[in-house]
């Protein structure tokens, strides 16, 4: 943490001393919001039982619509050590819950790569989700080959422009594309066990910006021509405008119907038959989880 290069944002920040780069984290422990069963993924990742997904605070891309603005943002936020990181991981198992679900971790991983390790140790079975933007740098992932049993990637961008008017990340199309090249070699191909839940693989989230339909037509012939049935897409519509966009035009109102269905049937177009989609009123924040740092605590 003294040179911190974790994400390709590349800050060099000294967060053992104070110092915080873009992700808006300083020192060494883990700052979380939320630790507790989660129903809200795609179904092999949910199931039944619910994902046991971990909120971390603070994030390396913070895009200007952030569906959770207030973590992204470290304004919610209650530090952990690694030991109690790997004690939560053990009670979600208690719980039943249907993996570990890691949801922005990259600033994070050495911490959680000791923690996992130290869970394994003391009975922890179940597969790991890393949950992220994307946005993440080939020489972190490596060092979660043998920890992280599914990747589950957003890829947000294939327009540059865009990247970077909305996170600041006219890099994102390159680094998205080696980041998933990486997961994508470690996972290797999709497993699942009797119940269709997902035991090790790689998903692909696309969330449907309002007026963006070309850029997510983009990403979806990117991934599927790029690894076909490799990996599974997971295309959203269920963006939500919160107060941070009212005065972004683009942006400020939810996707329309006729756009969710234009990406839904491009994607089968291209003969995309391993994936996930959204049906009914999924664009609400009532699907944003209240972060009150339940499970947190001993």
């Amino acid at each position: 943490m003294k040179n911190c290069n974790l994400c390709p944002r590349n800050c060099n920040a000294d967060r053992r001393n104070g110092q915080s780069g873009v992700c808006g984290v300083t020192g060494t422990g883990i700052l979380a919001a939320r630790a507790a069963l989660h129903m809200w993924e795609e179904p092999c990742i949910s199931g039944e039982n619910g994902s046991g997904a971990v909120f971390f605070s603070g994030c390396p891309l913070r895009c200007i619509y952030c569906q959770n603005y207030h973590i992204a943002h470290a304004e919610v936020q209650k530090m952990i050590t690694p030991e109690r990181l790997a004690d939560i991981f053990l009670e979600l198992q208690e719980k039943n819950a249907s993996n570990i679900n890691l949801v922005t971790p990259t600033h994070y991983t050495p911490e959680i790569i000791w923690a996992v390790n130290r869970a394994r140790e003391r009975g922890l079975v179940l597969p790991i989700v890393y949950n992220c933007s994307g946005y993440e740098k080939v020489e972190t992932l490596k060092n979660l080959e043998g920890i992280v049993d599914i990747y589950l990637t957003d890829f947000k961008y294939m327009d540059r422009e865009i990247a970077a008017r909305y996170s600041k990340a006219a890099d994102y199309p390159e680094a998205a594309k080696a980041a998933l090249a990486e997961m994508v070699r470690q996972i290797k191909e999709a497993d699942f066990d009797r119940q269709g839940m997902m035991k090790r693989g790689v998903i692909v989230r696309h969330l449907l910006l309002p007026n963006h339909v070309k850029n997510a037509k983009s990403v979806v012939k990117y991934v599927y021509e790029t690894y076909g049935d490799r990996v599974y897409l997971s295309l959203m519509n269920q963006y939500t405008p919160l107060v941070q966009v009212k005065d972004i035009p683009d942006l400020n109102r939810r996707v329309t119907e006729r756009e969710y269905e234009k990406l839904v049937s491009y994607a089968i177009s291209l003969g995309v038959t391993h994936g996930f989609i959204q049906e009914g009123k999924t664009a609400k924040e009532s699907f944003i989880p209240e972060f009150n740092y339940e499970g947190l605590l001993p």
